[in-house]
């Protein structure tokens, strides 16, 4: 009997206030679009070496136009709700910075840990989901394959 493709999980809409611009950022504002999705805090040691390198593909990818990336520092973990903001200004991280006060888009993606990244698709259906053991060649060879089922559309 052949395996079924499983139907794939529709991600939680949200609406989060940007760091620095205080604007209202909503999930359906990318709609169309694959979403990078990454949780973090400021006191996570895998935090400090995984947000650079995403910073650096954001970079990378800025161009491309079928790619969001949304990061989403989890305030509700940190020690004071602003490290965060201190963690993005010494880091000079340019990312698009959440932020998740009461930890209810983390827990509604039901994270375990941070860092923890999501992948969603153009129709926003979780395609994979990456913990802080997950390195980042492996999240970068996922993105590429996401990316790929888009490229000829």
């Amino acid at each position: 009997m052949a395996d079924k493709e499983q139907a794939l999980e529709k991600a939680p809409s949200f609406s989060l206030t940007e760091y620095g611009t205080n604007q209202e950022i909503a999930l359906d504002d990318f709609r169309g679009h694959c979403v990078m999705l990454t949780f973090w805090v400021s006191w996570c040691p895998d935090c400090l070496r995984d947000l650079p390198k995403k910073e650096k593909l954001f970079h990378a990818l800025e161009k491309n136009r079928d790619l969001a990336f949304l990061t989403v520092n989890v305030t509700g973990r940190e020690g004071d709700p602003e490290d965060g903001l201190r963690f993005i200004e010494h880091n000079d991280i340019r990312l698009p910075v959440l932020r998740d006060i009461e930890t209810n888009v983390y827990d509604a993606y039901h994270c375990t840990s941070v860092p923890y990244t999501v992948l969603l698709n153009r129709q926003h259906e979780i395609e994979e989901r990456f913990n802080d053991h997950t390195s980042f060649v492996e999240i970068t060879l996922a993105l590429e394959k996401l990316l790929a089922k888009y490229q000829d559309s």
